[in-house]
C-alpha cells in the first residue's frame, strides 16, 4: 500500500481524521482540468508518487499554472524534470525553487529523511555522464532514497569501480550509467548481487549513434539482473530504483 493512503488510513485509525473526511479525500476529482492540462491529483492515492512535472516542451506560464493547482490541492513536495533555465527563474519568481542546472532538476519543497531497504548507488562511466546521473539521484532523494554517487569509474579504468567496492556490494539497487559502449551496466551486473539498472546516455563519438550503441549493448548484456531503461532517461531510473528500494511484502 503506498504511503499517503497508508497515512489517511492511519489518521482514521487515531481519530485524527474523521471517516467522512477520509471519503471525501478518496472520492473527490481524480484531475483538474485547467486547459492545456489535466492534473493528476490522485496519482499519489494510487500509486504512493505524485505526479512530476515534465518541464521540456511547456512554457514557463504552463508550468507555473500547473504547479499552482497541485499547490492548491496540498502537494506540497513538487519534482519538475527537464527544466530550463529560463522556466526555472520564471518559477522562482512565484516559489522557493531548488534548480539543479546541469541536471535541469528543480524541486519545491524539502527533501525526506531518507529510508527504504538500503542504498542506491549511482555510477557512471564518465564525467560526461554526470548530468543524466544527477537527473536519477536527485530523483532517487526526492522520493526519500540514500544516494551515493560513484562517478567516472568506467571501464577504460576498471580499478576505479573496485576501489568502491563495499559501497556496490551493500547497496539495495544500482544504477549504472554510460555511454560510448555502455559496457559499465554489465561489469557491475557481474560484480553485484542486487537489481541494475543501466541507463545508456547519448555521449560518444559517430558510431555510438546518440546513445544507440550503449542501449543495444545493455540490452544484450550477459550479466542477469540487469534491466535497461531509455536513453538519457536518468528520471525514470531514480523512479524506479525508488520503487525496488521501498518494496514491501503484498497481503
Amino acid at each position: 500500500m503506498n504511503n499517503e493512503t497508508r497515512y489517511l488510513l492511519e489518521c482514521v485509525k487515531n481519530g485524527s481524521v474523521s471517516i467522512d473526511d477520509a471519503l471525501l479525500k478518496l472520492k473527490s476529482q481524480p484531475f483538474e482540468d485547467i486547459g492545456y492540462a489535466k492534473v493528476d491529483l490522485h496519482r499519489g492515492t494510487r500509486q504512493g508518487v505524485s505526479e512530476v512535472i515534465y518541464g521540456a516542451g511547456k512554457t514557463s506560464e504552463q508550468i507555473i499554472g500547473i504547479i499552482k493547482t497541485m499547490q492548491e490541492h496540498g502537494q506540497e513536495k513538487i519534482l519538475i524534470t527537464r527544466l530550463s533555465s529560463e522556466s526555472a527563474d520564471a518559477v522562482s519568481s512565484i516559489c522557493a525553487l531548488t534548480y539543479h542546472k546541469d541536471a535541469r532538476v528543480g524541486i519545491i519543497g524539502n527533501l525526506p529523511e531518507p529510508d527504504g531497504l538500503g542504498s542506491i548507488v549511482v555510477a557512471t562511466g564518465g564525467t560526461s555522464d554526470i548530468p543524466v546521473a544527477e537527473e536519477a539521484a536527485l530523483t532517487a532523494e526526492f522520493l526519500g532514497n540514500p544516494v551515493i554517487r560513484l562517478y567516472d569509474v568506467g571501464v577504460a579504468g576498471l580499478h576505479r569501480l573496485l576501489d568502491h567496492k563495499e559501497e556496490l556490494m551493500k547497496a539495495s539497487v544500482i544504477i549504472a550509467i554510460a555511454g560510448m559502449e555502455g559496457a559499465l551496466a554489465s561489469v557491475i551486473g557481474g560484480l553485484t548481487d542486487c537489481p541494475v539498472i543501466a541507463v545508456p546516455t547519448s555521449v560518444g563519438y559517430g558510431a555510438s549513434f546518440h546513445g544507440l550503441s550503449a542501449l543495444l549493448s545493455m540490452l544484450n548484456s550477459c550479466a542477469s539482473g540487469v534491466s535497461v531503461v531509455n536513453i538519457d532517461n536518468g528520471f525514470g531510473a531514480g523512479y524506479l530504483a525508488n520503487m525496488i528500494n521501498h518494496m514491501e511484502a503484498k497481503k
